[in-house]
């Protein structure tokens, strides 16, 4: 076809994020019942969705024939509230992935430069190669920490975007608050920092202030998503946090409606749901202490994590997790990531991390 000419040469050297197999299509692969499978692959909330935004979602269903409110004022206004910052300070997307987007839109072009650590969240890549910027990949740390002492080095006076995780994924390592601040102590003015805290709500050891620099109107910009802590990864949303001014740009590029009406429901809700994310805290703090536990009994090398996944040192990860897929366990293979020895596994409840190990241990006949 010739119209494919015309794609980009961006576009079209693209590989598509592989996001954790379904359980659908396992079970339709291998013929198990999708009732036995654990997904333990997309560092999904063990627990389910929020109770809290469930029952405001069924509240709203009868409301679906509505178009959503294009601003989602009455998120804003809870996240006011709930952050001390002016509803001004906040943009909401389908998912935060939306709003990696809008800054790519907003402030990537072929003229301009993005850094990052490698082992580093792939959409930060994938944005990158799409608006034709050039991608600096600094190499993290013994133990897979990003090196923002590097990171500030590999800055470049065309360096509009610097991309920050903590804790990062899939390594689940964390940004000290001392080294987040010195990196802010310098960065210059002209690079936009996108600090990616999708896990912050469920992390397990103290995080940086970065909103403390949102408030003293840094260039800055803050991404948060309420799949992970909140169980609300299918409907999609997410939002970021900045400056007015940075907002109102990114509001620019934001297509009308997007984010649907349901999401913002739940989300609304889901902001209340405190003792359900302290019950979550809780559970992962317990997994991780078993499946670290279990890997030392094993000799099997792992990435302590602050989030509710972790990388696990088994070899061959591929052949692992087309194994444990016949035993109706999902994890998620690395090599993608560039760490082919590596499975990542997430946190389920406590029978689904038993059940994990049995499984592994079975794959690695230990």
């Amino acid at each position: 076809m010739k119209i494919l000419d015309k794609v980009s040469k961006e576009i079209q050297s693209l590989k598509p994020y592989e996001p954790g197999r379904p359980i659908e299509d396992v079970a339709r692969e291998l013929g198990l019942d999708p009732d036995t499978i654990s997904k333990l692959a997309s560092n999904e909330s063990g627990l389910g969705p929020s109770p809290l935004a469930m029952a405001a979602l069924k509240e709203a269903l009868d409301d679906m024939h509505r178009y959503p409110d294009g601003g989602a004022f009455l998120l804003k206004e809870r996240l006011s509230k709930t952050f001390d910052m002016p509803a001004d300070s906040f943009i909401i997307g389908n998912g935060s992935n939306e709003i990696l987007e809008l800054v790519g839109h907003c402030f990537l072009n072929p003229n301009s430069s993005a850094v990052f650590s490698d082992y580093a969240f792939v959409v930060y890549r994938l944005v990158s190669v799409m608006f034709g910027a050039e991608m600096i990949i600094v190499p993290t740390k013994e133990g897979f920490i990003s090196d923002l002492d590097a990171i500030y080095e590999s800055i470049r006076e065309d360096t509009s975007v610097v991309f920050l995780c903590s804790p990062s994924n899939p390594t689940g390592r964390s940004i000290s608050p001392e080294a987040f601040d010195a990196f802010m102590d310098k960065v210059p003015e002209h690079v936009l920092v996108v600090m990616d805290e999708a896990y912050a709500e469920i992390a397990l050891c103290p995080q940086a202030d970065s909103l403390s620099y949102v408030r003293e109107k840094r260039p800055i910009i803050v991404t948060r998503t309420f799949s992970k802590a909140y169980g609300l990864a299918g409907l999609r949303i997410g939002y970021g946090i900045a400056a007015p001014e940075i907002i109102h740009v990114l509001n620019q590029a934001r297509q009308p409606f997007n984010v649907n009406l349901a999401a913002q429901v739940a989300a609304t809700a889901a902001l209340d749901d405190t003792d359900f994310v302290s019950h979550c805290i809780s559970l992962y703090r317990e997994a991780k202490a078993y499946i670290e536990g279990e890997c030392t009994g094993m000799s099997l090398e792992f990435v302590p994590s602050d989030a509710n996944f972790m990388l696990i040192k088994v070899g061959d990860g591929d052949g692992v997790f087309k194994e444990m897929q016949t035993l109706g366990l999902i994890v998620r293979p690395m090599s993608g990531y560039g760490l082919a020895d590596y499975i990542r596994i997430s946190y389920g409840t406590m029978d689904e991390n038993r059940r994990f190990i049995a499984g592994l241990k079975k794959c690695l006949d230990k």
